[in-house]
């Protein structure tokens, strides 16, 4: 016999409506992975993981130009002290920062098998190294100084920042993409100087519309590069809601191969799409004869993109040719956008290109008030100091005498020359090196730079114009190191109208016409010679028969037929 159970008293169960657990419960997910996971801060562009990486990686030393550390180090830390998660995901997010095909400007400097374009996994973490890139300093810039607040990590050992001081715009700049509980997020990449010139503008035109900024930044700029064909009202409709999509296409050129034979050359793929699938797809449709133009595809990729395509005949339009490939492959996609950011860290919202760039100039106010407030203090403490040190130099005797005779010189000091207890610390662990008078000139020296930047500081922080003026200087120094003229701040993806080829008819298109010279003999022989032929004279014909007539005309052929077409060349003749 089993041992009887004993159901528990009531007392301590609390009777809770199934619904209302539920709702509560879910809610907490739902905004946890709104705010925690999937969602970017409109003021730094990052997500919680990313932000993460970032500072561990600069606490652990990893600056540009400084020696790479392996990947798995730099995994173990975020996961051990701020992102309590799965190390291949944190692993993953670390891997995406430093692809240059995925991220417009990487984050992350990475050395090793990183993943391709062709979809390819990276190596493992025990094998790859990282370290910061420029960008990512930028990002950083200004930790050190109280430039934004700190809280405790999950488990309350470490602190780690509530958001990034970002000096680089990098939310529209590098894009993002996530999928929390009832929304998502989908922002394509941007070019850096062309963000710099419209915050520029912005901070000069306070209330200026998005309209007005779309002359500084006429679209997204992938790090693949591509073609928008997309029309200049729908990029500002998306632009002024925060929602639309960008039509984005390969970029091919013709090449010609000699004696009348060519093929397309695709050198820019659109943004996102794994070139091995793209091909592959190529490869399916072609042997299911889905793609009548097309004969073949090669890849012919080194480090730049290079596929060939060649077309079942070289009459072939090559235009009608793409424009198929484009309707039936993803040598066009469509870019979704939906601008959904967190706005001060908090409340999820969709806004358009103009309020973005709002909230990262004023995300760099409140930076720049802070860095200045610190700086200050910072100034005040040695300002403090150096008064108290040159009163050793106004009776430096008797300093020396207190400090020799007294038993609690600190106490004298403090005394005699009314000073307070941080100015008599620094008068004791005064060296006696210090005291010639050379230091003395220096002190005094000092303390003039720092008064004068004292007044500077000052000045910035009563005056909202002086403080725009700096971040103007700011946003100016970003653009030179990602400007135009420089190798990635140049434009990638161009601009471009769709051809519109709805009137073509396919049908017709598939007909290749080659040139023949029709014969008719006296008899009613007829003959089919190949080309253009003028001189007859030497034609021979069967007996007695002789040359009645003939002209010029041209072949009708199937792509996928090898034989003439005779029926053409009779009526042809019928028609002669």
């Amino acid at each position: 016999m089993g041992k009887r159970v004993v159901p528990p008293d009531d007392k301590g169960i609390e009777e809770i409506s199934l619904k209302d657990a539920l709702e509560e419960r879910y809610l907490a997910y739902a905004l946890s992975t709104i705010m925690h996971r999937a969602l970017p801060d409109a003021r730094d562009g990052l997500k919680p993981v990313h932000r993460r990486l970032l500072y561990a990686m600069r606490l652990l030393r990893l600056d540009p130009g400084q020696a790479f550390k392996k990947c798995a180090r730099v995994v173990g830390d975020v996961i051990g002290k701020y992102h309590p998660h799965g190390d291949q995901s944190v692993y993953d997010a670390l891997v995406r920062l430093a692809q240059d095909f995925a991220v417009r400007y990487p984050l992350v400097d990475g050395q090793g098998n990183f993943g391709n374009i062709d979809g390819d996994n990276p190596a493992a973490m025990r094998y790859t190294e990282a370290r910061l890139t420029e960008v990512a300093r930028l990002l950083l810039e200004g930790l050190d100084e109280n430039a934004v607040d700190f809280r405790e990590t999950y488990d309350g050992s470490e602190e780690e920042p509530l958001v990034l001081p970002a000096a680089f715009p990098n939310l529209l700049a590098n894009g993002s993409q996530g999928i929390a509980v009832g929304m998502a997020t989908s922002i394509p990449p941007h070019n850096a100087a062309e963000l710099c010139d419209a915050a520029l503008y912005l901070i000069a035109h306070p209330k200026a519309t998005t309209d007005q900024i779309l002359s500084f930044v006429p679209g997204p700029d992938f790090p693949t590069g591509g073609v928008i064909v997309e029309t200049r009202e729908s990029i500002a409709e998306t632009y002024r809601t925060g929602r639309g999509s960008f039509r984005v296409r390969a970029k091919w050129t013709k090449e010609d191969q000699g004696r009348g034979l060519w093929s397309i050359i695709v050198t820019e793929i659109p943004y996102m799409v794994p070139k091995s699938r793209l091909i592959e797809k190529l490869a399916e449709l072609i042997n299911e004869r889905k793609l009548p133009f097309l004969a073949d595809v090669r890849d012919e990729s080194a480090e730049d993109i290079r596929i060939v395509l060649e077309p079942r005949a070289r009459t072939v339009d090559p235009e009608i040719l793409m424009e198929t490939l484009f309707k039936l492959t993803e040598l066009e996609a469509r870019v979704p956008m939906n601008m959904n950011v967190l706005t001060a860290g908090l409340v999820p919202r969709v806004l358009g290109l103009a309020d973005v760039l709002r909230e990262w100039l004023n995300h760099r106010r409140d930076v720049l008030e802070r860095r200045s407030r610190h700086r200050l203090n910072q100034i005040d403490k040695r300002l403090e100091i150096l008064n108290g040190l040159l009163i050793v130099y106004l009776d430096l005797d008797r300093v020396i005498k207190i400090i020799r005779e007294k038993d609690d010189p600190k106490a004298e000091l403090i005394k005699a020359f009314k000073l307070n207890d941080v100015q008599a610390e620094a008068i004791l662990n005064t060296r006696l090196r210090s005291l010639r008078k050379l230091e003395e000139m220096e002190l005094k020296r000092e303390l003039e730079t720092l008064t004068e930047e004292k007044a500077h500081i000052e000045s910035l922080l009563t005056s909202p114009d002086k403080q725009w003026k700096a971040i103007s200087w700011q946003i100016r120094e970003v653009k030179k190191s990602f400007g135009p003229d420089t190798k990635i701040g140049k434009r990638r993806s161009n601009f471009a109208e769709a051809p519109e080829i709805g009137n073509v008819d396919l049908t017709e298109a598939m007909v290749e016409r080659e040139p023949l010279t029709v014969v008719l003999s006296e008899k009613g022989w007829i003959r089919a010679l190949k080309g253009h032929v003028t001189d007859l004279g030497n034609l021979q014909f069967k007996g007695d028969d002789t040359l009645k007539l003939s002209f010029q005309d041209r072949k009708s052929t199937r792509l996928n037929s090898s034989h003439a077409n005779i029926s053409y060349a009779v009526f042809c003749l019928k028609k002669k």
